[in-house]
């Protein structure tokens, strides 16, 4: 049984972009589309696609994001928070990751976020992840 399924979804699109196919699939749950639509709208990944799988189950189809020579435009996706150990982080210490370069992503009252985002809005919340 997994526990986790948002390291699962995290895992899936990193050996997907080690192994430079073009597309995964993930588990669904609002949490994962939600991380997901970030990441495409910062430029990491392409796009994706919600497909029903029948009796009841839904999918998530990823198509990655690769630069002119191949290289994957993710160089590192790690799960910050975890099930057995919760991080959080208030409004001033999100502000800016990897000098700019990367992404936090945090589960705020206001919704799933990326860092830039949570801070315009004054909010702080529970890192999921981090990108870059």
């Amino acid at each position: 049984m997994m526990t986790d399924i948002i390291a699962d979804s995290l895992t899936r699109i990193r050996n997907a972009a080690m192994r430079r196919l073009d597309t995964t699939e993930l588990l669904y749950s609002k949490m994962i589309e939600a991380i997901v639509s970030i990441l495409v709208e910062k430029g990491y990944l392409e796009s994706y696609s919600i497909e029903d799988l029948g009796n009841n189950k839904k999918a998530i189809k990823v198509v990655l994001k690769y630069d002119k020579n191949g290289k994957s435009t993710i160089n590192e996706i790690k799960r910050i928070s975890k099930p057995g150990r919760r991080i959080y982080k208030g409004k001033n210490e999100i502000k800016r990751f990897k000098n700019g370069y990367g992404t936090l992503i945090v589960s705020t009252n206001a919704g799933v976020l990326p860092n830039d985002k949570a801070y315009k809005l004054g909010v702080g919340g529970e890192v999921i992840c981090s990108v870059w």
